[in-house]
């Protein structure tokens, strides 16, 4: 009996040795609110609405799982598994699709040095996600006027899923004097057709990102591309489609300052598709914003503006311009409640529905639409 108590003593210890070598955290945001959605359908078309409960207003509800392991003279093996909730609906992790995927934000594994930075494996944010969310006075919500108009136009360069990039390998650096470089390469390993026998190239997407961070100064220049596009030909033989081989181009500046009783907040960004009209229907576009947020209370006050052009191939240009405003009070270090607005103006040939927040296309072509919404985020 004696032998056995000290056999699990033993096991004990080195069981609590093994854990106490890798440091694993659980972490995640929940966020849920009332929207309400209003605009034209268009002339004699009557009005789209949409009235009710949605989740990740101000902060896309998720559960992540994040460690890492010291492997010694300063390396470092490290991991992330994050995966996004939808928590008003009967639907989130396990069940994304028809296909019963997962609904992942990001998961990688990788190996961090204090010297030479991180090199990571997996589903990853691009430069251009991290970017966009610095640089926008509404941050990275639903509600924010970036975050809409750089999604519905085909941007990588976005906080939206667009940014998050599969099979990518990531590079990035520590912070030198205030500077860190990102880069990262997602493996297109496409089979469409059958013409290419998945080839790692076809449809790959590429980023390059330099942040400067120093005080009150932030900075961020991003260079996307979604490499050699290729459209199957449905027409036997399997060949590639017509103009397909070429690539979508994104580049962008933002950068904020903050002077304390305000923080201001600007970015510009343009998209070049030079495959044509064919590559899933995106058009060369500009977007610019510009936004303040600052004290007021305990909590914070923000307003971002935004304009979206459209350089058409094939039709008209078209136009669209939004603004917003969010109030955030915090009730505590981890939960806060919110109140957010937007409104969108299309010209006739802008793109159709703005708030992403909302299903359906609220928003139409020639005609204006809003949305008001307010909730509760906490963190965990």
């Amino acid at each position: 009996m004696q032998k056995k108590l000290i056999a699990l003593a033993v096991a004990s210890l080195a069981s609590g040795a093994a854990l106490a070598q890798t440091n694993v955290t659980i972490y995640g945001v929940v966020d849920a609110g009332y929207v309400y959605s209003s605009g034209s359908a268009g002339p004699g078309m009557g009005t789209n609405t949409f009235s009710g409960i949605a989740s990740g207003i101000a902060a896309g509800p998720r559960l992540g799982f994040k460690g890492e392991e010291a492997l010694g003279n300063g390396l470092k093996a490290v991991f992330t598994l994050e995966y996004a909730l939808n928590i008003d609906g009967n639907y989130g992790i396990g069940n994304n699709g028809a296909d019963g995927s997962l609904n992942a934000r990001q998961q990688f594994v990788g190996l961090s040095s204090d010297k030479l930075g991180t090199v990571a494996l997996g589903r990853q944010y691009s430069p251009g996600f991290n970017a966009a969310a610095r640089n926008d006075a509404l941050d990275a919500t639903d509600m924010a006027i970036q975050s809409s108009l750089s999604a519905l136009s085909g941007m990588t360069i976005t906080p939206n899923s667009p940014a998050r990039f599969d099979n990518s390998v990531t590079y990035t650096s520590n912070s030198y004097s205030g500077f860190t470089v990102s880069a990262i390469y997602g493996f297109g390993e496409s089979n469409l057709g059958g013409y290419n026998n998945a080839s790692t190239s076809d449809n790959g997407k590429a980023g390059l990102g330099v942040n400067y961070a120093n005080g009150p100064v932030n900075v961020d220049l991003v260079y996307q591309s979604r490499t050699n596009v290729v459209l199957p030909n449905p027409a036997p033989p399997p060949v590639e489609a017509p103009g397909s081989g070429k690539s979508i181009n994104e580049w962008y500046v933002g950068g904020s300052y903050d002077f304390k009783v305000v923080k201001a907040f600007a970015s510009y960004q343009s998209l070049d598709n030079n495959a044509g009209f064919l590559v899933n229907g995106i058009d060369d576009s500009k977007l610019w914003t510009l936004g303040v947020n600052a004290p007021v209370g305990p909590g914070t006050l923000a307003f971002s503006y935004g304009k979206l052009s459209l350089d058409k191939k094939n039709a008209p240009d078209g136009d669209s311009w939004g603004a917003g405003t969010m109030y955030t009070y915090p009730l505590s270090k981890r939960t806060a409640v919110y109140a957010a607005y937007s409104y969108f103006n299309n010209d006739n040939h802008s793109i159709p529905g703005q708030a992403i927040i909302t299903p359906g296309l609220i928003g139409a072509p020639g005609e204006s639409n809003y949305t008001v919404g307010g909730g509760l985020v906490h963190s965990f």
